[in-house]
């Protein structure tokens, strides 16, 4: 039954003054999201977290009266909702995202990953089975009264169109190469815009860089020679052997390279001893 007019103005009016007791409004699609994951994300949420239904122009209303939410605006369409929480959205973001479900592959899906079939004996009874199986392109055999894939293979490559044919013989292996999970798209938290870019930074991530940026850092100070606390120890190594070989190229008799020298010197006499055939 269509809201009147009056409760749509309640509802807005109330949606406002309750956004404003949660430190994160955020803003999550569930067009891809199956019911029953959406109903598993909402009984797993504590008190301190809250999703809301509405329409569009209804949410958009809410969060517009506000010019800091009202960011939010470019996040929603009419399958969104709006999450409110007292968590901070990176926590929020990861609670939500590890609800997940693997979903069976449907004709004309992209595959996301190789899907891989693998060899081994499958509780598929002969039959219709295994002629569905073969027009998917798999290797079956029967053997012992039991259906065999005989050959591991890459059904569809990652990026590859699903056929009604092997999506059908996925679905009776129970092979389900989707996976979906509900993710914010955007979300304000003391009045700061966080995105699904930021939301994908994890600690990781974050290690790594640092790790990658330090050690170009450091290859850069060592080419130009800027003393660190980090790199001395290396760049006095490399002065002592840039130095060394100088010594040895220029024969320039320090202590340090004396027995270097003599060294070098008695293996040019050698080559010349070999080279001149003398006894």
């Amino acid at each position: 039954m269509p809201m009147l007019k009056k409760d749509k103005i309640e509802l807005v009016n109330k949606l406002r003054e309750e956004v404003k007791h949660y430190k994160t409004v955020g803003v999550m699609p569930i067009n891809a999201i199956p019911d029953r994951l959406l109903q598993k994300v909402r009984n797993s949420l504590r008190n301190d977290t809250k999703i809301v239904f509405a329409r569009k122009n209804l949410l958009l209303r809410t969060i517009e009266s506000d010019p800091n939410l009202s960011k939010l605006s470019q996040f929603i369409d009419k399958n969104s909702v709006l999450v409110l929480s007292n968590k901070d959205p990176v926590e929020l973001y990861n609670e939500l995202k590890s609800n997940k479900l693997k979903l069976a592959a449907k004709p004309n899906q992209i595959a996301p990953s190789d899907i891989v079939i693998e060899a081994g004996e499958t509780s598929i009874p002969p039959g219709q089975g295994v002629t569905d199986l073969k027009a998917a392109g798999i290797d079956v055999q029967i053997q012992k009264g039991k259906v065999i894939i005989a050959k591991s293979k890459v059904l569809v490559p990652k990026g590859g169109k699903i056929t009604l044919a092997v999506s059908k013989a996925l679905r009776m292996l129970d092979i389900l190469p989707f996976e979906v999970a509900p993710e914010l798209a955007g979300a304000v938290y003391n009045n700061i815009l966080f995105t699904k870019e930021v939301f994908s930074i994890t600690r990781e991530s974050v290690v790594n860089d640092i790790a990658v940026a330090f050690k170009r850092a450091y290859n850069l100070t060592i080419e130009a020679g800027y003393v660190t606390e980090y790199n001395v120890e290396a760049l006095i190594r490399k002065a002592y052997l840039s130095a060394l070989g100088l010594g040895l190229t220029a024969n320039i008799y320090e202590p340090e390279i004396v027995e270097k020298l003599l060294a070098k010197a008695v293996a040019e006499a050698l080559n010349i001893k070999l080279s001149a055939n003398i006894e």
